[in-house]
């Protein structure tokens, strides 16, 4: 089991009723992706973010579709835009010692093949997570 977890932070002056279609949209995914168990979109408290989301995810096939789902990549779209400070990662009971270099190679193809949201992800202020684009790559 997977749980891909997102924590993130608002741009000043972000209008509220593009932030609620953003987090609405984050929950559409949760809906409708199929390799999706469980989700919880939120506040995040207890630290230095506004929201947070979390997607409980079977394995690794399932962890591609939920990342090429054009439910996700609508979310991306209409969110990024929105988002200063964003940090993902991911959970897994998988004993794999590969298991996080699997998933930091998923992220790679997905920006390798959709240049758009390699150029979305490089413009957030700050970003962490499995294989990050642009001036944001460790």
């Amino acid at each position: 089991m997977i749980h891909h977890c997102v924590r993130f932070s608002i741009r000043p002056g972000a209008a509220p009723q593009e932030l609620e279609a953003a987090l609405d949209s984050l929950r559409h995914q949760g809906e409708t992706i199929p390799s999706v168990r469980s989700y919880l979109v939120g506040r995040d408290h207890g630290g230095a973010y506004e929201w947070g989301a979390t997607f409980q995810i079977d394995d690794l096939d399932g962890y591609w579709e939920y990342l090429v789902h054009p439910a996700h990549r609508h979310t991306d779209e209409i969110g990024l835009p929105l988002v200063d400070r964003f940090v993902s990662f991911d959970l897994t009971d998988d004993t794999d010692p590969e298991v996080g270099s699997r998933i930091a190679e998923l992220h790679r193809r997905r920006y390798e093949a959709d240049p758009g949201l390699t150029e979305l992800v490089s413009a957030l202020g700050e970003y962490e997570g499995s294989a990050a684009p642009g001036p944001h790559a460790a």
